[in-house]
């Protein structure tokens, strides 16, 4: 296959100290954010996962506008995000990732609410599942689900990040 032919994957990291996480876009929009204390490794096993032709490259340049919104989310000076996104999954996993992008910032819901909000009551395993597959964590806010008991578990970004998001959000609230 001939580069011309080959998706192009751009990367970096976001020049962020408490949020040194690592970003990558294609030229339809941002594709992934990588967890906390996950290094470069993370970003290729994902792009491998993602197309295997892919060609990484990169390129702070084109990540800049979503980098942007990145840190004025982690300042408190935003809370939605208008951006482009370019997520790929099954019909299931983007139905849910769609319901995720509808939570308001700083609140919470459940796995069984999302799976009633896509019309799947009984599923919140599968949803579980779903959100586990989210390669756009905070755009796509996964860590905004918890269990209906209140506690937290299951995060791609490990539970650190999720408690660190949620506690972000809930301050800038107050």
């Amino acid at each position: 296959m001939e580069n011309k032919e080959r998706p192009h994957i751009f990367y970096g990291q976001l020049d962020n100290p408490d949020w040194p996480l690592y970003l990558a876009a294609t030229a339809e929009g941002l594709c992934f954010i990588g967890s906390l204390d996950e290094g470069f490794d993370e970003l290729t096993k994902w792009a491998g996962k993602y197309t295997p032709y892919a060609l990484l490259e990169e390129n702070e340049g084109e990540l800049a506008a979503y980098a942007k919104q990145l840190q004025e989310y982690f300042k408190g000076e935003r809370s939605q995000f208008e951006l482009p996104i370019d997520t790929t999954g099954t019909a299931f996993q983007q139905e849910v990732w769609a319901a995720l992008m509808e939570l308001p910032y700083g609140a919470t819901t459940s796995y069984g609410e999302i799976a009633s909000r896509i019309n799947k009551p009984g599923s919140s395993r599968a949803v579980g599942t779903a959100i586990g597959k989210n390669p756009v964590l905070i755009v796509v806010p996964c860590h905004r689900v918890i269990h209906k008991n209140g506690g937290i578990s299951g995060y791609r970004g490990k539970l650190p990040m999720k408690k660190k998001l949620l506690e972000l959000e809930a301050v800038r609230r107050n």
